[in-house]
C-alpha cells in the first residue's frame, strides 16, 4: 500500500537522487586518488554528498594549496558530461511540482549544477542552493534550511529526497521528512521511507501543500 506524505515543499539533492553521475564522479576523483598516491575506495566512501572542497582537505597532502586543486578538478568535472541521465521519473516528478514548492540542494557548484541537470535533461528549479551558498556543507543542515526560508517555509514542513548519508544527515538536523532513494544503508537511514526511482512516485496538490504517494 502506497505511503502518503504532505508538506508544503519537495527539495532535492542532485547526484545519485535526480541524476546518475557516479561515472562521472568516479572518474575525478580517481584523477585527484592518483595524483597524491591515495585509495580511490576510500575517497569514494566519504566524499558522496560532500562538498569538493572538503574531500581535497581532508585527504591532500599537507602543504597542498586546495584551492588550486579543487579548481583543476572543478573544471575537469565540469566538462566531463558522459554518462549522466535522469533517475527514472525524475522529469516528470519536477515537472509536477509547483515552482515554489521545489528546490534543488546539492554540494556540486553552481556551474556544475547547471551543467549536470542539462546534461540530464532535467529543469532546474528556481531555489537552486549549490556549495557555495552555506559556510557549512552536509551533513550540516545549513542548505537544507537556507532553501526552506528562500521557499518560505518551515523546513519541518519539507520533504527531502536523498541518496547520501551526509545528505540524510543534513536533512533530518534540518527537521525535514528525508526519503532515501536508491539502496543506502546507514545508521541514519533506518526508519526512513524509500524509494528506488519516481516511477512509481505520485503527486497530487491540495491547497498550497504537496501530497505525494510513494
Amino acid at each position: 500500500m502506497p505511503v502518503t506524505l504532505t508538506a508544503r515543499a519537495v527539495l532535492f539533492d542532485m547526484d545519485g537522487t535526480l541524476l546518475e553521475s557516479t561515472d562521472a564522479v568516479v572518474r575525478v576523483w580517481t584523477e585527484f586518488a592518483n595524483r597524491y598516491g591515495l585509495s580511490i575506495d576510500q575517497i569514494m566512501s566519504t566524499s558522496h554528498g560532500v562538498r569538493m572542497a572538503e574531500t581535497v582537505q581532508r585527504y591532500a597532502p599537507e602543504g597542498t594549496d586546495v584551492a588550486t586543486v579543487v579548481a583543476e578538478l572543478s573544471d575537469w568535472e565540469l566538462h566531463d558530461n558522459e554518462g549522466i541521465v535522469a533517475l527514472e521519473g525524475a522529469a516528470a516528478m519536477l515537472a509536477a511540482l509547483p515552482p515554489t514548492a521545489v528546490a534543488l540542494v546539492t554540494s556540486a557548484s553552481h556551474l556544475l549544477a547547471t551543467a549536470r541537470m542539462d546534461a540530464a535533461h532535467l529543469p532546474l528549479p528556481a531555489v537552486l542552493i549549490t556549495a557555495e551558498d552555506v559556510d557549512h556543507g552536509k551533513p550540516r543542515p545549513d542548505c537544507y534550511l537556507l532553501a526552506a526560508g528562500r521557499l518560505g517555509v518551515d523546513p519541518a514542513d519539507t520533504i527531502v529526497f536523498e541518496d547520501a548519508d551526509a545528505g540524510v544527515r543534513a536533512g533530518l538536523a534540518a527537521g525535514a521528512t528525508v526519503v532515501v532513494v536508491g539502496e543506502l544503508e546507514s545508521d541514519a537511514t533506518v526508519g526512513l521511507h524509500r524509494i528506488p526511482h519516481y516511477g512509481a512516485v505520485t503527486v497530487a496538490l491540495k491547497g498550497d501543500r504537496v501530497v505525494l504517494a510513494l
